[in-house]
């Protein structure tokens, strides 16, 4: 989690998209499938009206899909629904730098002195400190990184991280057994997206 990647605002075409990603993991571990691209040329998850999705938004769910470990797809196809919410989320950490470093550097750094809070002021903060390690901020236009940030607030409510995208509560995170073993043998780590302090990570580590 230490290495810098440009940001990237993709995810405004899909938000976390929970029931598409599940049922993807799903078909393609029932058919072991290796590409999954073969997923979306089957017609099979996608062929109904209400489960449409453009190629620009299964693109989306395949990248972050293809940064989970076999243990945490499998946790994601078969899992309860909390559980495959919380998976569903760390493949949006994973692959979207953005989203990541705001849960882990603002919304993780307030719940640990339990200000569950999220102003206006986070936000800006939060930009504000990133500009010098992630220049790309900068070339992004107004609209772009306000819709950005729209879609951010609408994941982090999916994912069940904040009660809604208006009141911005953040909420404490309870993780199942076989959510915490998959990210624990991917890398510790991942757990900071959930809230979790140093000490409590180092305690499961051992």
């Amino acid at each position: 989690m230490v290495r810098i990647r440009k940001y990237k605002l993709s995810f405004t075409a899909a938000s976390l998209r929970l029931n598409e990603m599940v049922k993807v993991a799903r078909y393609a571990l029932e058919h072991n499938v290796e590409e999954l691209q073969q997923v979306r040329d089957s017609h099979i998850v996608f062929g109904s009206v209400k489960l449409r999705t453009t190629e620009r938004e299964f693109r989306e769910i395949k990248n972050r899909l293809e940064k989970l470990t076999p243990e945490q797809l499998d946790v994601l196809a078969h899992g309860d629904y909390i559980s495959q919410k919380h998976i569903a989320f760390l493949s949006v950490c994973k692959h979207y730098d953005f989203i990541k470093d705001f849960t882990v550097d603002i919304i993780r750094d307030k719940a640990l002195v339990f200000n569950y809070q999220i102003n206006e002021s986070d936000i800006n903060a939060f930009i504000n400190s990133k500009i010098s390690s992630h220049p790309e901020l900068e070339e992004f236009s107004e609209s772009t990184l306000k819709k950005g940030i729209q879609v951010m607030f609408r994941i982090l409510e999916q994912s069940g991280i904040l009660n809604n995208a208006v009141e911005k509560t953040i909420q404490p995170q309870v993780l199942l057994p076989e959510v915490i073993k998959s990210i624990l043998v991917d890398d510790p780590q991942w757990l900071k997206i959930f809230l979790m302090s140093d000490k409590d990570i180092k305690q499961l580590r051992y």
